[in-house]
């Protein structure tokens, strides 16, 4: 009888309620357990977040708002700048300067992307191969890109001077010059003189993308195009530039969102002029602002580039998107 009793009582399903305790404490384990993680997450973002918001944040709300405003000097102290509605923007899109700015800026920027890219994708093919001296002259070639941009256009100001220049005096001395060609002085050169320049500034940063682009291309597809007997050109153009194509988008959005902004490579080489024929978007942005003290018209402009860069960050997103999102 003892034996049947005992088995009927281990056959006996637990009672749920004496169970309800421990599932009640599991849960809120569990709950606590994910709110502390959601707040170690929030804990490693919110400086990132503080800072974007303080440091970049703030400052576009600002300049959104000043340029709406008659911003002078006088108001900058009280801080009374009254509202003016759409008058900086009138004034801006009116003054022919703007125009013409923006069409160098255009120029600028495209001549500076395509001889950078050009000549960077010449050089990360040409250093791909091993020889000797390889890693020391890929060293020298970084020197453009690690000196300060002010520094550079100093030294090239000088290069290019037109009674004192280097370059004049190494062209008249292989014949190729009379020794005075005024290539930051002219409005006809000038703009060309700081393209140049910034090619030169430029080049060691597409060459080392390019480079390591380059790096991830798998040998076998070169042995196998030359085993099917492809020439250097269409190995290069049916491989090297489809396989290169995710890095060549990362370079050139990055390189337009840097030099459409450019501001002291052309003050240290030219200031904007002669008679404005090298004044950008960014250096227009700094007259009207620093020079003028016209800070709603300064505001304007600088919006403006603010929104061409946007323009192109989301074309840099939606170009590097994982495909089928």
């Amino acid at each position: 009888m003892s034996t049947t009793t005992a088995s009927a009582s281990a056959a006996r399903p637990a009672d749920p309620k004496a169970a309800q305790p421990h599932s009640d404490e599991l849960r809120r384990r569990n709950s606590r357990n994910r709110r502390n993680r959601r707040l170690g997450q929030w804990g490693f973002i919110a400086p990132a977040v503080a800072f974007m918001l303080l440091f970049f944040g703030y400052p576009l709300v600002r300049n959104i708002v000043m340029s709406f405003q008659d911003y002078s000097p006088s108001t900058f102290f009280n801080g009374e700048a009254p509202f003016n509605g759409l008058d900086n923007w009138r004034a801006v899109f009116e003054d022919g300067l703007f125009g013409q700015a923006l069409w160098h800026t255009l120029v600028f920027t495209a001549g500076s992307l395509l001889g950078q890219f050009c000549i960077g994708l010449a050089l990360a093919v040409f250093f791909s191969r091993k020889f000797p001296l390889n890693g020391v002259l890929r060293s020298l070639i970084l020197l453009p890109w690690l000196v300060p941009m002010v520094v550079s256009g100093v030294v090239w100001r000088r290069i290019l001077d037109q009674d004192t220049g280097v370059l004049n005096s190494f062209l008249h001395t292989i014949g190729l010059g009379d020794g005075s060609s005024p290539w930051l002085t002219s409005p006809s050169m000038a703009l060309f003189s700081v393209i140049m320049v910034n090619i030169w500034i430029g080049i060691p940063f597409n060459m080392v993308i390019l480079y390591g682009g380059l790096q991830e291309i798998p040998r076998e597809l070169y042995e196998a195009a030359s085993l099917d007997g492809a020439s250097a050109w269409r190995t290069f153009r049916s491989i090297t530039l489809p396989m290169l194509r995710p890095v060549i988008t990362v370079v050139l959005v990055l390189g337009f969102m840097s030099t459409v902004k450019i501001l002291d490579l052309i003050l240290a080489l030219t200031d904007g002029g002669p008679a404005d024929a090298t004044q950008t978007l960014g250096t227009l942005t700094y007259q009207q602002s620093f020079v003028e003290l016209d800070f709603g018209a300064g505001a304007v402009v600088g919006n403006i580039l603010i929104l061409i860069s946007a323009v192109f960050a989301v074309f840099y997103l939606r170009a590097n998107r994982p495909e089928g999102k």
